[in-house]
């Protein structure tokens, strides 16, 4: 298949449903010709993820809160598919209860819990990955944030926080793991209807100020958002290192 990800094989991890982000890039990098394996969090997600994809897709168990789990699942992709070019880390998570109200009503699990999954995740992922020599040389890790790292949206609260560790995170992996030839990235994706942001209290609200703060009045789709997923998947994007790259439609300039 011919596209900018030709040959190239791609782990997506994070796929709830066909609203998903990683659903998103998932289906534009195959566009682009990538050969996508799917993680998956437990047997419910997996139900999930099978109504989606075909019947000959290559499916993981990988719970990113559990290292002999991550460590389990990439052997086995490794041993499988074998090593691959790409990780799309879009994985996040946090107590809704942590969410609404006041930042000072967060709890010390609650951040905690927030901090281990949507952040130190990307860690463990790259640790892993690194250790079991997954990773092709050139290779990419992207994962997935929002603006609410650098602003205080309401009641994003303990995610906003986690948000901005993880960029903390991508700018640290950027560094020790250029050596290797692995960069590492982030996508501040645009508000858009996934299962995330539903959990999310007023979320109908927060959508209808982020497409009235876009340059067009539109939203960013997911589309838009996995095609700039599948250029910093592919060979063109190996001058672009540790950065956040906003997909949003310009809400981030208001």
């Amino acid at each position: 298949m011919s596209g900018i990800l030709a040959d190239k094989k791609i782990i997506v991890m994070g796929v709830a449903n066909r609203r998903s982000i990683a659903w998103g890039c998932a289906q534009e990098m195959e566009r682009q010709g990538a050969t996508i394996i799917y993680t998956y969090q437990n047997d419910r997600m997996k139900r999930s993820l099978q109504r989606l994809v075909s019947d000959d897709a290559q499916l993981f168990e990988c719970d990113v809160a559990n290292d002999e789990s991550i460590e389990r699942a990439f052997t086995d992709i490794k041993e499988v598919v074998g090593s691959v070019d790409g990780i799309v880390h879009a994985i996040a998570y946090a107590k809704k209860e942590e969410l609404g109200g006041s930042i000072l009503g967060v709890s010390r699990d609650g951040y905690a819990l927030a901090q281990n999954i949507s952040a130190y995740s990307l860690i463990a992922v790259a640790k892993y990955a690194q250790t079991l020599k997954l990773l092709n040389d050139p290779s990419s890790i992207v994962t997935l944030t929002y603006f609410g790292s650098e602003r205080a949206i309401p009641n994003y609260n303990v995610m906003g926080i986690a948000k901005a560790a993880l960029e903390a995170s991508v700018r640290y992996l950027a560094r020790d793991m250029g050596d290797a030839n692995v960069r590492v990235n982030a996508i501040s994706a645009g508000a858009v209807k996934t299962l995330a942001v539903t959990g999310i209290n007023g979320h109908a609200d927060l959508l209808k100020m982020s497409q009235e703060r876009t340059v067009d009045g539109q939203s960013v789709s997911l589309k838009e958002i996995g095609g700039t997923c599948a250029f910093l998947m592919s060979d063109l994007s190996t001058g672009v290192v540790g950065d956040v790259i906003y997909v949003d439609k310009g809400v981030h300039l208001i």
